[in-house]
């Protein structure tokens, strides 16, 4: 099911965990506001010490060399909370319009374990987008096609100026190593898993559900209008991988007077060729329609015991749900794709240090690395 990069999660931004490591400057605005998880807001004449407020980061205006030891655009590091293949970033300057950039340009590179900003500054760049003309007031929609997994990015403004958000549209891919003896929250957007689709989501899109911690408010959820035929409201999203799942976790919480009244979920294993989304008769029940409390955290253990792939969740009659969670292990199969997808997506410097630390000598790292696509994994990262 084919969906618009702008409809993918964004990879960059607070509500994944995201984090906005370092810049070159950030005397107007605060480099954090890149990221926040809300549109950028605008209220004229309220001014501090140091000019207007922006929502935004915003770097002072450039004087030469003179003024500071200037060597390139400015810039600013951002960690991904969830790294993956990017297919798109907005830069967007709204509310900037005197004090915009003339150009942007964003790079990216994937980096082992948790790398201060001073190492991430080194690091070896890719271009993602190379110098393109901004203007103000606009968001700027840049497709990407490296077909790589990214863990950091760096965007560059010549000369100066204010960008108000940055959005990494994407794909994650997760760390297959980092679910070795530990529970996986199948439905989890941080660990790959997918909305792909729902009857409606009036107040708030149905991927709000998969979203990490605690719903934080009514909104912060899924909710639909309310309905005034037949039927019920659904959703459909893709798991993090084929798996089985065995606990789920309906949460309520914030929906006081428009909670659902029942729920039930059903799986889909679409691994076959033949799989079609909307052929009900091949989706099979692991939670008849059970009954939910408002305001309330509900865990329920699936009887069924089937490998899924897809997840439908049926909520009667409509209503809000703040966060779905499904619990259960990778299919062998699974966690084999799951693997060499991420080893194929590494950079290639990346790829070669998880060779090496898996104790390969350095002319086997060298061909490995050279061999990619590879279609099976190489021994020592096979997952266990």
């Amino acid at each position: 099911m084919s969906r618009p990069w702008t409809e993918l999660p964004d990879l960059a931004g607070q509500a994944l965990g995201g984090s906005v490591m370092a810049a070159s400057d950030e005397f107007f605005a605060d480099k954090e506001n890149l990221i926040r998880p809300e549109p950028p807001t605008f209220t004229p004449r309220t001014f501090t010490a140091k000019g207007q407020r922006y929502d935004g980061w915003e770097t002072r205006r450039r004087r030469g060399p003179s003024d500071r030891d200037w060597t390139g655009p400015d810039w600013a590091l951002v960690r991904l909370g969830a790294p993956g293949v990017i297919r798109g970033v907005v830069v967007d300057t709204a509310h900037f319009l005197g004090n915009s950039p003339e150009r942007c340009a964003v790079w990216a590179t994937g980096l082992e374990g948790y790398p201060d900003a001073a190492a991430v500054a080194v690091a070896d760049w890719v271009e993602l987008v190379p110098s393109t003309p901004l203007r103000g007031g606009t968001q700027q929609r840049l497709t990407v096609t490296a077909e790589r997994r990214f863990t950091h990015l760096r965007l560059d403004i010549e000369p100066d100026g204010g960008v108000a958000r940055l959005r990494a549209h994407g794909e994650v891919v997760p760390d297959p190593r980092d679910w070795t003896d530990l529970p996986v929250d199948l439905a989890a957007m941080a660990n790959g898993g997918t909305m792909l689709a729902a009857s409606d989501g009036f107040y708030s899109p149905p991927s709000n559900m998969l979203q990490p911690g605690r719903s934080r408010f009514m909104g912060d959820g899924w909710e639909t209008a309310r309905r005034r035929g037949g039927g019920n409201d659904w959703a459909v999203l893709r798991l993090a991988g084929p798996a089985t799942p065995l606990v789920v976790e309906l949460d309520t919480t914030h929906y006081r007077g428009n909670a659902p009244d029942r729920a039930a979920l059903s799986g889909l294993d679409a691994r076959g060729p033949d799989a079609v989304l909307d052929d009900r008769a091949a989706w099979f029940p692991l939670l008849p329609p059970t009954a939910l409390l408002p305001d309330t955290t509900h865990r329920f253990r699936l009887v069924e015991r089937r490998p899924a792939t897809h997840l439908r969740l049926d909520i009667y009659p409509d209503g809000g749900v703040g966060r779905l969670r499904i619990f259960g292990p990778l299919t062998p199969d699974g966690r084999h794709a799951l693997a060499l997808r991420w080893y194929n997506l590494l950079p290639p410097g990346q790829a070669a240090e998880v060779l090496a630390a898996a104790g390969l000598p350095p002319d086997e790292v060298a061909r490995q690395v050279a061999a990619r696509p590879a279609t099976g994994l190489p021994p020592a990262l096979a997952p266990r």
